[in-house]
């Protein structure tokens, strides 16, 4: 980078930083440090939504599922969004507004009983922490070390990983929600800005090559191109326009559509408490739905700024992914064949010879994997057996920002400051949202019931240091290939928590008579059935789980109501505290997204 570059791309650090801490001082109270103080307005709530939201998981994920076969299908969980979000917004919002509640499992303790909600927080714990912020610091980082090897400057994996986190750590631990909110104001503009910089990049480069610089959506050769980057990303990527996948697909079958993807979109989106945080911070009900339905609005163009880019990444550089991944399997057996334990099988692929690298290993990996089953059945079990992926898709995002972004002129910097501070605003929303579930759920419901408002503040800044410090430690590991990319990784460890969780709230929702047994068994039967069904029939999809594990749940639920009902419906009193008559403009704006979104599923059908 240029000496332009990396001033736009400090800079942007410093206002982003200067900005959250300015608007967040003597947030003192918990009210004002965990819920921005209940003052959050409509375009301050939509930005930050979609800049906690978009994130390396989807930059880094989504491009990366985009250039594998997936295609234009991975843009449901995008489309399917915007309307998940209409309904949050006119469905669930007036409850929890309503009840006045800090966190998404205290609702469970009003419809339920506390058992339930301290099931919920430690449930979302482990999974905000190990899964999401994990997940998201990983993919960071992995971009991040990629685009700076590619300008010259070595920095390992870890160091990234504990980089990204602490950045992320540093304005959340200080203001709280008011910090993330502001920061995401400036981080979210810039995120929207630096994706449709890419994006006319690519469209630049695909313009202009010619048919042997480039594969088609399948890695063949491409024969004949139309004038115009747009025209001929369509073209070459014909197979991979299409939304709809085969019944077998194990990411997003044609079944996901119907009903599992809507699952884990309504977890994330109306129970996830780093996304509705945000939202119980508006200051009115008025203010939280014009908010939602506004970034229902941007989600729409999101598949635009990162599932298209990723498409025309394979197209460009196949080669290079190709590169990678044969890079990712030699580190994968230096570390094996160092270990005097390691029971890891290497199978190198049919076309090693014609590859220098594979080929110059092919001696010592017959050596090591003589070993290695020999250790196995010592131990009397079945070796590991290690495979070269055909290419490494996730790293679309990187080369796309390496080789197609100038340099020196201030765009590289500012490109890449927009990716770091999409990564650092969902690092701290997830920070932000673990550390006040564990201060208002466990610590001042169990731990200490008379803790003051400062000693509240402060132990939620320990929690996100602490927090941080286990991300850091887990986000390394996720570099094995054994995980299948970071963005299936996400999505489906998420499985063991949102299907019940959601089938709880719907079902609490519904029937105000089943007694709070039902919520605690609903919550504890799905991560059990959902690991049954993966362990036991691995080749049933992970969003169909997710779905079979939602009825079951119901199911169970609607038995235990039945046995044994509550004298009288359970009420949701309203707290007073903000105002909760509905939005009529933002309504009749919610029904022209979901039209909207219906008329990109006919085009992409």
């Amino acid at each position: 980078m240029g000496a332009l570059d990396f001033v736009v791309f400090i800079g942007f650090i410093a206002v982003v930083l200067s900005v959250g801490m300015l608007k967040s001082r003597h947030e003192e109270d918990s009210e004002s440090y965990f819920l921005a103080g209940r003052g959050l307005t409509w375009w301050l709530i939509g930005i930050s939504l979609i800049a906690a939201n978009i994130s390396a998981e989807q930059f880094v994920g989504m491009s990366g599922s985009a250039a594998n076969y997936l295609g234009i299908a991975i843009a449901s969980y995008e489309w399917m969004a915007a309307v998940t979000l209409v309904v949050v917004a006119f469905a669930f919002l007036p409850y929890f507004l309503r009840a006045g509640i800090y966190t998404i499992p205290e609702f469970l303790e009003h419809r339920y009983n506390h058992w339930a909600r301290l099931v919920m927080a430690v449930f979302m714990m482990v999974i905000l922490i190990g899964v999401s912020l994990s997940g998201v610091i990983y993919a960071g980082a992995l971009t991040m070390r990629d685009l700076l090897r590619d300008n010259g400057y070595a920095i390992s994996l870890t160091a990234a990983c504990w980089l990204m986190g602490l950045m992320a750590a540093a304005y959340v631990a200080f203001g709280g929600l008011k910090a993330c909110a502001w920061a995401d104001l400036i981080q979210g503009s810039a995120l929207v800005l630096g994706g449709a910089a890419i994006l006319f990049f690519v469209l630049r480069r695909l313009g202009a090559a010619a048919p042997a610089e480039l594969v088609d959506g399948t890695g063949a050769a491409v024969a004949s191109l139309p004038d115009g980057g747009w025209a001929r990303l369509l073209a070459i990527n014909r197979p991979k326009l299409h939304m709809v996948l085969p019944r077998t697909d194990l990411n997003i079958p044609w079944t996901a559509l119907v009903v599992g993807l809507w699952i884990p979109n309504f977890y994330y989106w109306g129970l996830n408490q780093y996304i509705t945080q945000r939202v119980l911070g508006s200051a009115s009900l008025r203010e939280g739905q014009k908010g939602i339905v506004f970034a229902a609005a941007l989600k729409l163009l999101i598949p635009f700024i990162i599932v298209f880019p990723g498409m025309a990444a394979f197209n460009l550089f196949s080669g290079e992914m190709a590169a990678r991944a044969e890079d990712d399997f030699v580190r994968l057996f230096e570390s094996a064949s160092a270990s005097a334990a390691s029971t890891d099988v290497f199978e190198l692929p049919e076309d090693a010879a014609a590859r220098p690298k594979l080929a110059a290993l092919a001696d010592r990996i017959a050596t090591h994997n003589a070993a290695a089953r020999a250790r196995a059945a010592a131990a009397g079990r079945a070796p590991t057996v290690r495979r070269p992926q055909p290419h490494k898709h996730d790293s679309a995002l990187a080369l796309l920002i390496g080789r197609l972004v100038p340099r020196n002129r201030g765009i590289m910097g500012f490109v890449l400051a927009a990716m770091l501070g999409a990564i650092v605003s969902s690092l701290a929303a997830v920070l932000n949202a673990a550390s006040t579930i564990f201060t208002m759920d466990v610590f001042a419901k169990y731990l200490k019931r008379d803790a003051s408002q400062r000693l509240l503040v402060l132990v939620g800044r320990i929690c996100v240091g602490v927090f941080v410090v286990i991300g850091g430690i887990i986000s390394p590991l996720l570099d094995d290939p054994r995980f299948g990319g970071i963005f299936k990784y996400i999505q489906e460890f998420q499985g063991y928590v949102s299907p019940g969780i959601l089938a709880v709230f719907v079902f609490g929702l519904l029937n105000r008579r089943a007694p709070g047994v039902a919520g605690v068994v609903g919550l504890l039967l799905n991560p059990l059935l959902y690991g049954l069904i993966a362990w036991r029939w691995p080749g049933i999809a992970f969003l169909d789980r997710m779905a079979i594990c939602f009825f079951a749940v119901m199911t169970v639920m609607q038995a235990i109501g039945w046995a044994r009902p509550l004298p009288q419906p359970v009420e949701f009193k309203a707290s007073g505290r903000v105002d909760v008559t509905s939005s009529r403009g933002a309504m009749a704006f919610g029904g022209l997204v979901v039209v909207v979104t219906l008329a990109l599923y006919v085009a992409f059908w």
